[in-house]
């Protein structure tokens, strides 16, 4: 029997999470792969650490306690834990087998799939995580334009390129931190003020937080055309999401290069770079992006059967609506009783939760 975690009740029993993060203390550099899902992100002692089982929209740690999952596995599952169609696809797959010494129809039949869904997705590429293919866009881009200088907005993974522009930059070669520069996000005015003729490529989330400008949009992809740069969108959280086509559809702006991942294949690891032809085809010999696990069958098959429920259940819609009922009802609930600090904002289709420290102790804040 499982423990079902109640707002009010008592902290639920979390003895055998904390077993295994001392565990992972002694073999394993900040205990978690993903940042966001690392035992830093919460309150040490009260929070669940390990999670063992997901159904829908709930899942279940190692201790048996039962919760509402808000961040679907930070992105993934947009579908939910377990979706059946997706679940089929995989099992079948995987009597099938997994990888190939050749190339699998699956590559081809996802790849129509995402040409029909997805604005300007003239040629695909697959890959594994979201800083694979937004790496590829900026050497794509870099080859095409024959320059160098990159300017981003937003998180774009790990690799050299985009995190020599954070703190922790410690390993990166002072010569690719001098090729890269941020901006700020829907500030046009610093971004036309920064496109020069060395900028190889714009890439940018078309939404962090809120809802974009579409203006914004609309002038930077006229900005880079002006400057002979590409605009890329990286579209790890609104692919999908957003709308069926991702940002590219719902705001009516198309980028010369696109990345997503996540939702693409509801939890199973794969990512995606589509664009324009003539850009893409410079990977068919001047430019080197191969990896082995590239057209992995498993991901594959369920990138199509996401795809496909994706469409049909028109889950973009469905987002909306529970995302905006969801976060009425968190603001609602926080409100009726005097938590004034916290609040769920942000797109209905990533609803987050904020705590505003300023208004309260932020230990108090974080223990919420």
């Amino acid at each position: 029997m499982s423990n079902r975690v109640e707002l009010g009740q008592t902290l639920p029993d979390t003895r055998e999470s904390q077993a295994w993060h001392a565990k992972a203390q002694r073999l394993i550099p900040a205990q978690c792969q993903t940042l966001a899902k690392g035992p830093t992100q919460y309150v040490d002692g009260v929070a669940p650490k390990y999670l063992v089982h997901g159904r829908g929209c709930r899942v279940w740690d190692v201790d048996g306690n039962e919760f509402i999952d808000l961040t679907m596995g930070v992105g993934p599952l947009v579908l939910g834990y377990g979706h059946p169609e997706v679940d089929q696809a995989v099992s079948d797959q995987l009597k099938q087998g997994v990888v190939f010494s050749l190339v699998h129809p699956l590559e081809v039949e996802v790849a129509e799939q995402l040409n029909r869904l997805v604005p300007g997705a003239e040629c695909i590429r697959y890959s594994k995580t979201g800083a694979d293919v937004t790496s590829a866009a900026v050497r794509l881009a870099r080859a095409y334009t024959g320059r160098e200088r990159v300017l981003c907005s937003g998180y774009h993974g790990w690799h050299d390129w985009y995190i020599g522009t954070s703190s922790r930059d410690r390993g990166v070669p002072r010569s690719q931190r001098l090729e890269v520069q941020t901006f700020q996000h829907g500030n046009i005015e610093q971004l036309e003020a920064l496109l020069d003729d060395q900028v190889a490529c714009v890439i940018l989330e078309p939404v962090l937080f809120d809802a974009p400008n579409p203006d914004f949009l609309r002038r930077a992809k006229r900005a880079t055309e002006r400057a002979g740069a590409l605009l890329v969108f990286d579209e790890m959280w609104t692919g999908f999401r957003v709308a069926l086509g991702g940002a590219q559809a719902r705001y009516d702006v198309t980028a010369d290069l696109a990345t997503f991942s996540k939702a693409v294949a509801n939890g199973l690891p794969l990512s995606v770079l589509t664009g324009r032809r003539d850009v893409m085809q410079l990977l068919e010999e001047e430019v080197f992006f191969f990896t082995t696990f590239g057209g992995e069958a498993l991901s594959l098959a369920a990138a199509k059967a996401t795809l496909s429920e994706l469409e049909r259940l028109d889950v973009p819609q469905v987002l909306a609506e529970r995302g905006a009922w969801l976060a009425d009802e968190y603001n609602r609930l926080a409100s009726s009783k005097g938590l004034d600090f916290t609040r769920a904002m942000g797109l209905p289709a990533r609803t987050l939760v904020s705590f505003h420290a300023e208004r309260v102790d932020p230990l108090l804040a974080k223990s919420f």
